[in-house]
């Protein structure tokens, strides 16, 4: 698992480099880009291309390979790989084998982003890119309103200003946020302040809005205390029109508990009734 930089090539380890020479093959995202950085580097590998649309179907392609005796790096096109980047289904499928996966340390836009957004990162809850509709941002935007710890999107030029709208609907005016464009690219910048701030800063300039973003808000300082609920009653009322294995499942997925400790609950009550 090689993290590659995401943008200044300088930040590839020097450990990535000598795994990337000294592979058999290469998987990543798309092979035109990682040429280039093999070329910057003036490494010479065969690639194979492992992405979101044909990964499932490439497992047992590179099982095989890896039964032969031949050692695989897998690289995305920036960043460490599997944080918003194909490869989990890969690495669960590898690791399922037996075989061994070998992570290195190196560049996360997720991290680098962190370290300079003066964001508590005491706790933070990473959530990945947005739904593309307004409707659905929204309503993903709102499932968090109420944590309490620093949150973190990634965001793409296309809807970044659609997005820090939608946040300001859905946080409110007074919640901060620091976004960082372009990260160890020439044109680096942050933007810092209250989520209307923040928008008219990148509204100000057309290039404001090009680039790579990732977008840190600060918590809910005042959360909203969570619902007390009544496990029993809503279990007897649930019971009433379905078996306890699906009453479990509804319960679950309202009060976050483990399913089947609930399963068991409602055996229980189900037996009182």
């Amino acid at each position: 698992m090689v993290a590659t930089p995401i943008g200044n090539l300088a930040d590839l380890t020097e450990r990535a480099a000598k795994v990337l020479g000294s592979v058999d093959l290469i998987a990543c995202e798309d092979t035109r880009h990682t040429q280039k950085l093999l070329q910057h580097l003036g490494i010479r590998k065969s690639l194979i291309s492992v992405h979101d649309h044909n990964e499932r179907d490439r497992i047992e392609q590179i099982v095989g390979y890896l039964e032969s005796g031949k050692s695989l790096a897998l690289v995305s096109d920036a960043g460490t790989p599997l944080i918003s980047d194909p490869g989990y289904p890969l690495v669960n499928a590898l690791r399922t084998r037996g075989f061994s996966v070998v992570p290195l340390p190196g560049a996360s836009a997720l991290v680098t982003a962190l370290s300079a957004a003066g964001l508590p990162t005491d706790r933070f809850a990473f959530e990945g890119f947005l739904p593309h509709k307004s409707g659905a941002r929204q309503e993903r935007l709102m499932a968090v309103k109420n944590d309490d710890r620093t949150l973190v999107f990634y965001e793409s030029r296309h809807r970044i200003l659609a997005s820090l709208a939608d946040m300001s609907a859905c946080f409110g005016s007074e919640r901060l946020v620091c976004v960082a464009r372009e990260l160890t690219k020439t044109f680096e910048s942050f933007y810092s302040g209250t989520l209307p701030d923040v928008l008219a800063q990148l509204q100000e300039n057309d290039n404001h809005q090009k680039g790579e973003f990732v977008v840190m808000i600060s918590g809910n300082p005042e959360p909203e205390p969570a619902a007390s609920v009544d496990m029993e009653r809503l279990f007897r009322l649930l019971l009433v029109e379905l078996p306890p294995k699906k009453a479990a499942a509804v319960v679950a997925e309202l009060t976050g508990e483990n399913k089947k400790s609930l399963y068991q609950k409602a055996l229980e009550i189900q037996g009182k009734i």
